[in-house]
């Protein structure tokens, strides 16, 4: 059902999370991994937990309660890397069996497949809930700004490409529709879709009218179920469960699209100078 009435402002921090890799494992299993096409919830509250020096074995009910809204500016392109282990090595150098011995010459190289999204670039809304407790927003955007352990995009292996804390706003969603989009402008007469997802019903989006369009969705009704809601992330206890995946598509305005590389990042800094509330010591 589409609604003309303004939802309410939130509160809430921006990220973006671009990098030349990322992988935000969603079904992985054994020798197979695998990436969402858009930052998990698990993968997200991690690279926050990692921020703030959790070790695996601390809670994360509190981080669990934020709300996590995903814009795909860029979704990229599916790279899938083949690994080996073992091969080559001597008998006493391989890799240890769960029985603790060695693994024989036949079997000694592992070989297991792991997908990332190349070049991709999301801009993130975590706004909090009535469960949130006071300054959880605050010490999470100062532990991006000076974080404990090094942050990554869902696999150790894919670090963050500068920034990544864009700012806080009392009206994170409105930003979130109208933040420069980190791609190239569309051709004349093309109007590409930008795809959001969120764990909340989207029709909480403060769109203008003129963005409106009679046909779409408003994302109001669950489009499917993720199970990437982290319970723990103790190594013995790791556990996750499922929860609703809404999802709506918008056409953006055509002069929103600033480019890539250093005409986007003028752009988006003007933008976040101008209209973001920078967290104290940030270094922008």
């Amino acid at each position: 059902m589409t609604t003309t009435a303004r939802p309410a402002p939130e509160e809430g921090i921006l990220l973006r999370l671009a990098g030349p890799l990322q992988s935000w494992g969603r079904l992985s299993h054994f020798n197979e991994r695998d990436t969402a096409h858009f930052p998990t919830r698990s993968g997200v509250i991690g690279l926050l937990a990692a921020a703030m020096g959790r070790t695996r074995e601390q809670h994360i009910d509190d981080l669990a309660t934020l709300t996590l809204t995903v814009r795909i500016d860029r979704p990229g392109v599916p790279l899938r890397d083949l690994h080996t282990v073992g091969g080559g090595l001597p008998a006493r150098a391989t890799v240890t069996t769960a029985e603790g011995k060695k693994r024989g010459g036949d079997t000694t190289t592992l070989k297991t497949h792991r997908t990332y999204l190349s070049d991709a670039a999301f801009t993130i809304a975590l706004t909090t809930t009535s469960d949130t407790p006071e300054g959880l927003l605050r010490e999470t955007a100062a532990a991006l700004i000076h974080p404990r352990w090094p942050l990554f995009l869902g696999r150790r292996s894919c670090p963050p490409e500068g920034p990544l804390l864009l700012g806080s706003s009392d009206d994170v969603l409105h930003h979130l529709l109208h933040l420069p989009i980190a791609a190239r402008p569309p051709r004349a007469g093309h109007h590409p879709d930008v795809t959001f997802t969120s764990d909340r019903p989207l029709d909480r989006l403060p769109v203008p009218g003129a963005l409106r369009t009679a046909n779409a969705e408003d994302g109001d009704m669950p489009a499917g179920q993720i199970n990437d809601h982290p319970a723990s992330f103790h190594p013995q206890r790791r556990s996750y469960r499922a929860r609703p995946a809404y999802q709506r598509i918008l056409r953006l305005p055509a002069d929103q699209y600033t480019g890539l590389g250093t005409a986007h990042l003028n752009t988006l800094g003007s933008y976040t100078a101008e209209h973001l509330a920078q967290p104290e010591s940030s270094p922008r």
